[in-house]
C-alpha cells in the first residue's frame, strides 16, 4: 500500500536558508553598487518563484520579503524559480519599512513602482546601490512602502492593458538595471 500523496499546495514551509534584517549589512558588505528587489505584499507562489528566478538571473544581491502578507517560501515557489530560491538570499522581516530605511542608511537609494507617477523607470539612473521595490498583486504597493521609496517611476505601456504581472514588472525592472549597469 502507497502512503497518500502530499497536496502540493498545503504543504509547509519548504526548508529554504532565509536570512533577517539584522543580516542586511553582512549580505550587502563588499558588493560595489548593490542591487535588491523588495517584494510587498506578492502573496501569490508562482508570482514570487518567477521574481526569485528573475532577481538570480538579475545578479540580485537580495530579495526583502516581509513575514507577513507575502507568499510562503513552498515547493511550488522553489520549483518556479527553477534555482533562484536557492542561490539569492532571501531576507523576511517584521517590518517592512524599518528594513527600507536600514537599506537607505546603508546608501542604496529605493525606486518604487506605481502607476500613479508620470516618471518613467527609463528616465532614472540605476547604476548606484539601488533597491527596486514591487507591489504585490491587485492593489500594489502598500502606502507606507511607496512614503519611504526615493523615487516612484512607472513602466512605460504602449498597449490597451493598463499593468503588467508582478513577476513580468520585476523583469523589466531588473534588467533596465543591468542594461545601465552594462552600458555605463
Amino acid at each position: 500500500m502507497q502512503p497518500a500523496r502530499a497536496n502540493k499546495h498545503t504543504r509547509p514551509e519548504t526548508e529554504i536558508a532565509t536570512y533577517e534584517e539584522g543580516d542586511l549589512a553582512g549580505l550587502l558588505e563588499g558588493k560595489k553598487d548593490p542591487l535588491v528587489l523588495i517584494l510587498d505584499c506578492v502573496q501569490d507562489p508562482h508570482n514570487f518563484g518567477a521574481c526569485l528566478r528573475t532577481a538570480d538571473a538579475a545578479g540580485v544581491a537580495a530579495v526583502i520579503i516581509p513575514k507577513d502578507k507575502s507568499a510562503p517560501i513552498t515547493d511550488t515557489v522553489v520549483r518556479v524559480s527553477c534555482g533562484g530560491a536557492e542561490n539569492v538570499p532571501i531576507v523576511r522581516v517584521v517590518n517592512l519599512s524599518r528594513a527600507m530605511k536600514k537599506l537607505k542608511d546603508l546608501g542604496l537609494w529605493l525606486v518604487g513602482t506605481a502607476d500613479e507617477t508620470d516618471k518613467s523607470l527609463y528616465d532614472l539612473d540605476l547604476k548606484g546601490p539601488i533597491g527596486i521595490v514591487m507591489g504585490g498583486e491587485g492593489p500594489g504597493m502598500r502606502r507606507m512602502t511607496g512614503e519611504h521609496c526615493d523615487f516612484l517611476a512607472r513602466i512605460p505601456m504602449a498597449g490597451k492593458v493598463a499593468c503588467l504581472n508582478v513577476s513580468v514588472a520585476t523583469g523589466v525592472c531588473l534588467f533596465e538595471a543591468v542594461r545601465q549597469r552594462r552600458k555605463g
